[in-house]
């Protein structure tokens, strides 16, 4: 049986055109995982992943985890209320194009729908375009994800700038 799903991509190339979200309260922190930590990013992508059928990294060996998170390319960032896990992000750098790939980005079922969403982004956006040379920041998104996802993309100043439609 196939699904039709629509994939948008978005970017944001100024920080002058970020909406930011509200910073939760001061129990919230947000991190740059260093040194790097497989598992996290595993937990991360398999709990949060699990409703939106997110499956490509599924079949991931350990060392192919371990590879990908120590690559100079690659950021995750993970947020916490107090000592508790909540949401996170991965960043990838394309230098070559000069800009960053939110690549995986999510929040815990248990957190939704908090408008922990707006800030985790909004920092995403900050985080990424703070870095030299850097003139975009872009992400897809699908029907797939959360439903508030895309607004979510859309209320902090990002732009489609792609749509296709794919038979899964």
């Amino acid at each position: 049986m196939t699904q039709q799903v629509k994939r948008n991509y978005l970017e944001i190339t100024s920080l002058k055109e970020l909406k930011e979200g509200k910073k939760p309260t001061e129990d919230y922190s947000l991190n740059l995982i260093d040194p790097v930590d497989f598992q996290l990013n595993k937990f991360f992508y398999k709990n949060i992943g699990k409703k939106h059928k997110w499956i490509d990294r599924l079949a991931w060996s350990e060392e192919k985890w371990i590879s990908y998170v120590s690559s100079v390319n690659v950021n995750t960032y993970v947020l916490k209320h107090k000592d508790d896990l909540v949401g996170f992000f991965e960043l990838i750098l394309h230098q070559d194009n000069k800009e960053i790939e939110i690549a995986y980005f999510g929040i815990l079922e248990e957190y939704q729908n908090n408008k922990l969403g707006s800030y985790l982004l909004s920092e995403a956006i900050k985080e990424s375009l703070s870095k030299t040379n850097i003139e975009r920041v872009w992400l897809h998104t699908c029907s797939l994800d959360h439903k508030n996802a895309l607004q979510n993309y859309l209320s902090r100043g990002m732009k489609i700038f792609k749509t296709e439609v794919l038979n899964i």
